[in-house]
């Protein structure tokens, strides 16, 4: 599975500057950078590691990556001079460490099946494969030509078309391949490389969302439909996931400390029940939960497993079912799968491969856990048992409930 990306964000958004300033990945949508949302798509789709491709401005990018993202693997390459779309790829390449690398841009987001993509690159031993997204009625793109088998025949200049297939700006790169080439120290990917009708490629058709914010009006589209999309929740089927907080969500949290045996733990009222109706619903039920009494030593792994096997009898008793628990002890607030970090998302990822975090609603009592969510792509549900002063509506809540029976209500 590829799990190295490229991300090309040295873009000046010269189409941009009666909007924003700055580098044009920074330029803000739905109340963050647009940056933001390719970086936690990607990882919604199984990115590990980023390689971030830099130039105009590149300060301010790796400040921001340093601050929002700390427990990111990633590493920049920074162009001391322009090195054209090439030449900056090339320079990303040699920080690479996979066969393959994905390969996108920081203004664009293209919704692709990696995997679908990954297949077609390997059956066809393609140097690079393109991500196609088809079209109509459009003039502000070229089309790309291919045979039957998706392979690479033409690259059509920009004209009025009624239907084609575009270059999404998203490719699978073979490494060795690429870099075995003498290039310039300057050069254009798409003139040198793509067009040069040198290499062997292949283009994947894929019809998932495509936003390119280069022009006003894309960029203004992207306000409205990266705000998160509206969960239509009578429509979740056995596809979705459901992730839930634990303290303030299943039982009430213990005023300025933490739940430290059975003893202490409570549930809400009509939560037990819920899990019947979530479970009717869901493919998935997985617990995720900040634990920092066992990091601080106030009780031990053991202690909270006991609780945990508690709380699951009396769901299962009541006809729930929790499929698994993820829980980070550390106290470090750069831990990785400490919320709002997303790693123990990732972890039930790779424990449940069916899990499609795009299809997955996270539901939690604070901030972090709707942070979390975003951070790993996920819808988000606010339930107001512990800060009802939270404000709504609010760019990391999708919806707001009084408490999680009422949630499984709704459904």
């Amino acid at each position: 599975m590829i799990k190295e990306a490229i991300i090309l964000a040295g873009g000046l958004g010269t189409r941009l500057r009666d909007t924003i300033s700055g580098p044009k990945c920074m330029a803000p949508v739905a109340g963050q950078p647009f940056l933001f949302h390719v970086i936690n798509y990607l990882r919604s789709q199984g990115i590990q590691r980023f390689i971030f491709a830099l130039g105009y401005q590149h300060e301010l990018i790796e400040d921001w990556l340093a601050a929002q993202f700390p427990t990111l693997d990633y590493e920049c390459s920074v162009e001391e001079e322009p090195l054209g779309t090439g030449g900056a790829i090339k320079l990303a390449c040699e920080k690479a460490g996979e066969e393959n690398v994905l390969v996108t841009n920081g203004d664009t987001i293209f919704k692709i099946d990696i995997a679908q993509m990954e297949a077609m690159h390997h059956t066809n031993a393609a140097e690079a494969t393109l991500a196609l997204k088809p079209l109509q009625n459009f003039d502000r793109y070229g089309v790309v030509e291919t045979d039957d088998n998706g392979l690479v025949l033409n690259f059509r200049e920009k004209q009025f078309c009624e239907q084609g297939n575009i270059n999404g700006g998203t490719y699978l790169l073979n490494l060795m391949s690429f870099l075995g080439n003498e290039w310039p120290p300057v050069f254009s990917f798409e003139k040198d490389y793509l067009e040069s009708k040198r290499f062997r490629l292949f283009g994947s058709v894929q019809n998932g969302y495509f936003i390119d914010i280069g022009i006003p009006e894309d960029y203004a589209r992207a306000q409205t439909e990266l705000a998160g999309t509206p969960i239509d929740i009578k429509n979740i089927d056995k596809s979705w996931t459901l992730f839930i907080d634990r303290d303030g969500v299943i039982n009430h949290e213990k005023s300025g400390g933490y739940i430290l045996n059975w003893r202490e733990f409570r549930f809400y009222d009509g939560v037990k029940d819920a899990f019947k109706r979530l479970n009717e619903v869901f493919g998935k039920i997985i617990i995720v939960t900040n634990q920092r009494g066992v990091g601080k030593g106030l009780m031990t792994e053991p202690d909270l497993d006991s609780i945990h096997q508690h709380m699951f009898k009396q769901i299962q008793n009541a006809g729930g079912r929790i499929d698994k628990v993820y829980y980070c002890t550390s106290i470090e607030k750069d831990h990785p799968d400490r919320k709002p970090n997303p790693g123990m998302a990732f972890h039930a990822r790779e424990d449940f491969p069916s899990i499609d975090l795009s299809r997955s609603i996270v539901i939690g009592n604070k901030p972090s856990d709707m942070l979390f969510g975003r951070n790993a792509g996920m819808h988000t549900v606010y339930v107001a048992t512990t800060h009802p002063e939270t404000p709504f509506p609010h760019p990391d809540i999708d919806l707001r409930f009084d408490s999680l029976a009422e949630f499984a209500k709704a459904l």
